[in-house]
C-alpha cells in the first residue's frame, strides 16, 4: 500500500519537559500541497454493532459494542482519499498520532512481508483510539490487531498519557517493537526505523511481537548478533535515501534541544533517545516542526549555496498538511482541562499553532467543515493563504510572520492560563461546555487576527510589484 505520510514526529518525556507536560507531536505530510482537512470529535457509541471497513485497500473488521469518544483530524475528501484520522485524545486523556511511516529492509520482510489487505495508516487511529484507556494499552491493543490482521506498511505510532509516552514501530507484515521514551528524554524520528537497542528483559520499556527474536534468529537477520539486538539495523534501511530525506532532518531536530553536541547531518546512528540541555516546552517542539534548516547553508528559504539549498528535505513543507502537539499537562490539576491539543492547518514554518481543550463535544465550525476547494469561512483554507502570503514574499514578510507567531503564542498562553483560571470554579459538570466556549472564542479571535493580517501581508504586498518606474512626480 502507498503511504501517505512522509512525516517528522517529536516525543517528550513527562520529566523532560518545563511543565511536566507529555508531548507527541508529528507533521502529517501528504504527497500533495493541498489535501483539505477537519478537525472534529468523534461522539462515544455503545451497544452497537458497527464494522471498519477502508475505502483504500478493502480492510474491514468488527468493531467492539462501545467505543470513547476522540478528536479526529481527518481528511475532507474521505470518500476518494480515505479517513486518515491520523491525530487527537480519547475522553480518557490518551493522546495518538499516526502515523510516522518508516521502510522496513528486504531481507527482513522476504520472510514476512507486508499483508495488502492489513491495518493501515488510513484505518489505524479510528480503530485504536476509541478503544484504549492508557498509552501502553494502545500499544498492547494495536499489536493484538497486527498479529490477527497483518500491516500492510511500515508505520510508526505515537501514544501518550499523563505519565507514559510509548513510540511503536511497524517494521514487517506482523512483527514491531515499541519503547517507551524515558521521563527525562526526547526523541525525534523522521521516516526511518529509530528504536535501537531492545531489553527483552525490560518489560516496562519495551513491548514487542511475539515471536520476533526467533524470527529474527531463524532468518538470521541480525549483522551485529554480538552486540545486542538493535531494531533499527536489523529492521531498517541505510542507504543514500535516508541520509538525504531522513537523518537530517533528525540531526537539525536534536540540534535544536542539543545544539552543544557535534553531530553530521548524514550519520545512520543518530540517536534515538537524548536529553535535552534544558527543560522542552510546546514552542520548542513547535520550532522543530516548524523547521526547515534555519540559520543553516540547508535552508531552502536561505542565502546558502544554491547546491545546498535543496541537499535535504526539510521538516516544515509546503505538504504538511496538519501539524500537532498533543500536550498533557500534569500541572493543570484536573484532567477535564488537562489535555490540549495544539493545531496548524497551515504551512508550519508560516502558521500558528491554536491550542483546543480536548474534552469537549464539539468543534468549532470553522475547523469542523472543509470544502474541497478554497473558501472564505474553514480555518484549514484560511491558514493555507496565510501561508501562501507570506511565502510570496519571504525575504519581506517573514519577520512580520514571526512576529505575528510570537504574538500569538503569548496570547494563547495566556488564554490557557485563564480559561484554566475559570474553569476552577466551576461545577464538574459544567466544564466541558465552558471549554467548548472557549475553544470556540479563540477561534473567532484569531479568525480576526490573521484576516487583519493577512490584509497587512496584501498591502505591502502591492508595493512590491516588478511593474514599477520611477518616474518624474510632474510626469
Amino acid at each position: 500500500m502507498k503511504h501517505l505520510s512522509a512525516c517528522t514526529s517529536v516525543m517528550v518525556g513527562k520529566n523532560a519537559s518545563v511543565d511536566g507536560s507529555t508531548m507527541i507531536a508529528r507533521n502529517d505530510d501528504t504527497f500533495l500541497p493541498l489535501t483539505p482537512q477537519r478537525f472534529t470529535v468523534v461522539p462515544a457509541y455503545h451497544q452497537s454493532n458497527k464494522t471498519w471497513e477502508s475505502n483504500q485497500n478493502d480492510f474491514r473488521m468488527k468493531l467492539p459494542m462501545d467505543g470513547y469518544r476522540y478528536l479526529a483530524t481527518p481528511n475532507a475528501d474521505v470518500e476518494h482519499a480515505g479517513v486518515f484520522a491520523e491525530s487527537g485524545f480519547n475522553e480518557k486523556n490518551v493522546a495518538m498520532s499516526a502515523t510516522e511511516s518508516v521502510y522496513g529492509n528486504p531481507r527482513a520482510l522476504s520472510h514476512d512481508p507486508w499483508v495488502p489487505n492489513g491495518i493501515a495508516e488510513d484505518s489505524l487511529q479510528s480503530v485504536v483510539l476509541p478503544y484504549i484507556n492508557s498509552a501502553r494499552e494502545g500499544v498492547e491493543y494495536l499489536g493484538n490487531l497486527i498479529k490477527q490482521y497483518g500491516s500492510p506498511e511500515g508505520n510508526g505510532v505515537l501514544f501518550a498519557d499523563a505519565n507514559d509516552v510509548w513510540y511503536m514501530e511497524i517494521v514487517t507484515g506482523h512483527h514491531w517493537v515499541a519503547e517507551r521514551v524515558p521521563d527525562d528524554c526526547y526523541a525525534v524520528v523522521a521516516n526511518q526505523v529509530a528504536i535501537q537497542e531492545v531489553d527483552f528483559d525490560d518489560s516496562d520499556q519495551f513491548m514487542h511481537s511475539d515471536g520476533i527474536q526467533e524470527f529474527v534468529e531463524k532468518y538470521h537477520l541480525n549483522p551485529t548478533v554480538d552486540e545486542g539486538f538493535n531494531f533499527r539495523r536489523i529492521f531498517g534501511t541505510c542507504n543514500e535515501k535516508d541520509r538525504h530525506y531522513n537523518t537530517p532532518r533528525v540531526w537539525y531536530g536534536q540540534k535544536i534541544l542539543n545544539p552543544e553536541v557535534e553531530q553530521s547531518p548524514v550519520s545512520n546512528d543518530l540517536p534515538f533517545l537524548r536529553k535535552a540541555n534544558r527543560k522542552i516546552t510546546v514552542m520548542d517542539v513547535e520550532s522543530i516542526l516548524s523547521s526547515h534548516y534555519n540559520e543553516t547553508d540547508y535552508d531552502p528559504l536561505g542565502n546558502g549555496p544554491e547546491e545546498l539549498k535543496t541537499k535535504f528535505r526539510p521538516v516544515s513543507m509546503n505538504r504538511t498538511q496538519n501539524s500537532h502537539v498533543l500536550q498533557f499537562r500534569n500541572d493543570a490539576e484536573n484532567p477535564q482541562w488537562a489535555a490540549i491539543m495544539w493545531l496548524n492547518f497551515g504551512v508550519p514554518a508560516f502558521s500558528p499553532y491554536v491550542p483546543f481543550f480536548a474534552n469537549v463535544e464539539h468543534t468549532p465550525a470553522t475547523y469542523e467543515h472543509a470544502p474541497l476547494t478554497m473558501d472564505d469561512q474553514s480555518a484549514y483554507w484560511m491558514y493555507r493563504k496565510l501561508s501562501m502570503i507570506v511565502e510570496s514574499h519571504y525575504p519581506q514578510f517573514i519577520q512580520m510572520a514571526r512576529d505575528f507567531k510570537t504574538e500569538s503564542n503569548q496570547m494563547f498562553l495566556t488564554h490557557l492560563e485563564n480559561t484554566i483560571y475559570q474553569a476552577r470554579h466551576l461545577e464538574e459538570a459544567e466544564v466541558p461546555t465552558f471549554l467548548e466556549k472557549q475553544n470556540q472564542s479563540l477561534t473567532n479571535e484569531m479568525h480576526d487576527r490573521v484576516h487583519e493580517f493577512m490584509n497587512t501581508l496584501m498591502s505591502k504586498g502591492l508595493t512590491l510589484s516588478k511593474l514599477t518606474y520611477d518616474m518624474d512626480k510632474n510626469l
